[in-house]
């Protein structure tokens, strides 16, 4: 195991709560309230997905998990911290990679570049971009490429490797692999499993994709109404070892993925011209 495998391992030992959150864009008459009294627990090492409706607030929840947006009301805590800000404990991930990374930087210096922020020397940059490419199953050639020198696949894996290089306990991602096409999807779901394996890290991605959410995840949280609440938390007992043909064939894939299902389609409309202009989803 890797140094960095055992400071994530290590650390993995504080869950992520949100307490009767809720959030509100605007104020007086133009108010719109998108997430009401909403609860929930993460536990270290648990794998959550957030599915809902278009314009459920999903992407809001996770800012306000990120501390990159404060919520109106209620917490957001990470053990005994208040995410108030951004912390080193959670690492986020974007879904256009293509905006994140920096094409005049090659992809080693991406996966290194937050780092040194953090205060962290140029050496041990290097060695923690070069444990996280590999971990992303990225050779040391593509770390001196640039990033418009890869697929839309890799570029994500190099999107990835930037998130886990701060070997954060806390992994989000927002629509991690709706850019790329459906072959990468598969092999990029099955890369974040394995790295929640290795690494023993929380991870809690958002997605639109249902059978997504319900392959990936240990638990599958439903967001809806309006304004948004938990309405469905399931757990999906489908074990730890996840095969895309046979995981997708059994029963019990296909009845979770039609309860999930069924509750967005029982609490979901279509997005109002507030939520469009707001930039909710």
């Amino acid at each position: 195991m890797s140094s960095a495998q055992k400071t994530a391992g290590s650390a993995a030992n504080a869950a992520l709560v949100v307490d009767d959150m809720s959030k509100t864009y605007g104020s007086g008459v133009t108010a719109h309230q998108v997430l009401s009294g909403l609860s929930l627990r993460v536990d270290p090492g648990e794998f959550v997905c957030i599915v809902g409706p278009s314009g459920a607030g999903k992407t809001t929840l996770l800012r306000c998990l990120s501390g990159l947006m404060h919520p109106t009301s209620g917490t957001v805590r990470y053990g005994d911290q208040p995410v108030n800000e951004p912390l080193a404990e959670i690492a986020v991930v974007f879904q256009d990679y293509r905006g994140s990374l920096m094409p005049w930087m090659r992809v080693r210096d991406n996966v290194a570049f937050p780092l040194e922020g953090m205060g962290v020397k140029k050496s041990e940059r290097h060695r923690r971009a070069d444990e996280a490419l590999a971990a992303v199953g990225l050779s040391e050639d593509v770390g001196h490429k640039y990033p418009w020198q890869l697929s839309g696949g890799m570029q994500q894996r190099v999107s990835i490797a930037r998130g886990i290089a701060y070997r954060s306990p806390v992994l989000l991602m927002d629509e991690p692999f709706g850019s790329v096409d459906a072959q990468a999807r598969f092999e990029l779901e099955d890369l974040v499993l394995s790295l929640r394996r290795q690494l023993g890290i929380s991870i809690i991605v958002v997605t639109h994709d249902i059978d997504e959410a319900v392959y990936l995840g240990d638990r599958v949280v439903v967001l809806g109404g309006r304004p948004a609440t938990v309405v469905d938390n399931l757990t999906v007992d489908l074990g730890r070892d996840r095969d895309q043909i046979a995981t997708r064939a059994l029963p019990l894939f296909a009845d979770l993925r039609t309860r999930v299902l069924t509750q967005i389609r029982g609490v979901g409309k279509s997005p109002t011209a507030t939520d469009s202009a707001a930039g909710i989803s």
